[in-house]
């Protein structure tokens, strides 16, 4: 109903300048250009500083009406994304501050400077100090910023802790597929040319590469709580990029050239339902690369645990090894008892 009733008064709004309009229209048919001139000078100066008043009071109340729905009002759930947000605010401060300053220059400057019959024009065209001021400022601030956000980067794809959680993520469209090291803690070689998904191995393991063995493949990320981890970021046909916006995070996946990223998770999942109040609320890791037709359904899920929660998980899982050797058995005594059992009767047809 509220919706109704803003665009009703935003209606009605554009209705009297309308007929303020038409009616500046009849009073200089009557009164001469000039005094017509003079009147509506002064209207549009004042329709200025309302604009800017109205301008500034709506910016205001849909900051209030849709904050709550970004994601800025609910806290990180990383480490790195608390520095993130913090130069974001900065920013926000800055840029801010400079745009208030500069709009309410603007329209003042309007309605103050109005065309006046005794008034001179003060005509300059070039300040020198001006031009400094203008250039050095913006200048000195946006180095700051980007000098933190350099600092920032560095420090995400930089070299993670030793006692970080491994785990591989690797984009296809339009999916997401993990890979978890084994108790070696070291992830198994890959080779492009071995991929074939329809015999279960999606990802080209080299599986003669005992490290291979005791991989876990699966399609969702489970990350310890508090633990730094570490990603590695693969993609198999064109770039996609890892998004994962609670975390403040995100990486390009380029075919054939291996990107990390490193940070540690701060809440878990289950905390962050009783923070957002959504039962529920996932972690989710969005494409932010446009890949294709099927883009917009490329996601995943992220499970943030406690160790104990992570380690029963875990314990469910079956290394694809194993899983893949196990079909390969299972296809060849299927393959051995058809061939004996087929023999006595191909015998007796003869």
């Amino acid at each position: 109903m509220s919706g109704y009733l803003i665009l009703a008064i935003l209606g009605l709004a554009i209705l009297v300048m309308f007929q303020i309009a038409k009616a500046s229209e009849y009073v200089s048919v009557l009164n001469g250009e000039e005094k017509a001139f003079q009147q509506s000078n002064k209207i549009n100066a004042f329709l200025f500083m309302v604009f800017l008043v109205l301008g500034l009071a709506a910016a205001w109340w849909c900051n209030n009406l849709f904050f709550n729905k970004t994601l800025l009002s609910k806290p990180s759930a990383s480490d790195h994304g608390e520095k993130i947000d913090l130069m974001l605010f900065i920013t926000f401060a800055i840029t801010g501050l400079v745009f208030l300053l500069t709009q309410i220059l603007l329209f003042w400057f309007v309605y103050k400077y109005q065309f006046k019959e005794k008034r001179k024009i003060y005509f300059f065209a070039h300040d020198n100090k001006l031009e400094l001021i203008w250039t050095v400022v913006p200048a000195l601030f946006l180095t700051v910023l980007v000098g933190f956000g350099l600092f920032y980067w560095f420090g995400i794809t930089g070299d993670a802790p030793k006692e970080s959680q491994l785990v591989e993520i690797t984009g296809r469209q339009f999916n997401w597929m993990m890979r978890y090291p084994g108790k070696d803690g070291v992830l198994g070689r890959k080779n492009y040319r071995l991929t074939k998904a329809d015999e279960g191995n999606a990802l080209g393991v080299d599986w003669e590469d005992a490290a291979s063995h005791d991989d876990i493949e699966a399609s969702e990320m489970h990350l310890l709580v508090n633990q730094p981890v570490k990603l590695v970021i693969n993609a198999q046909d064109v770039i996609h990029d890892v998004g994962l916006v609670h975390f403040r995070m995100k990486m390009d996946a380029v075919p054939g050239i291996p990107t990390t990223m490193w940070f540690t998770p701060k809440i878990t999942t289950e905390e962050m339902k009783k923070i957002t109040g959504n039962k529920d609320f996932v972690y989710e890791i969005s494409c932010d690369q446009i890949c294709g037709t099927g883009h917009y359904s490329m996601k995943g899920i992220v499970i943030v645990q406690t160790k104990a929660e992570y380690d029963a998980w875990m314990a469910t899982q079956k290394p694809q090894y194993a899983t893949i050797m196990a079909q390969n058995n299972k296809s060849t005594s299927s393959t051995t008892d058809t061939a004996m059992v087929s023999k006595p009767i191909a015998q007796l047809i003869k």
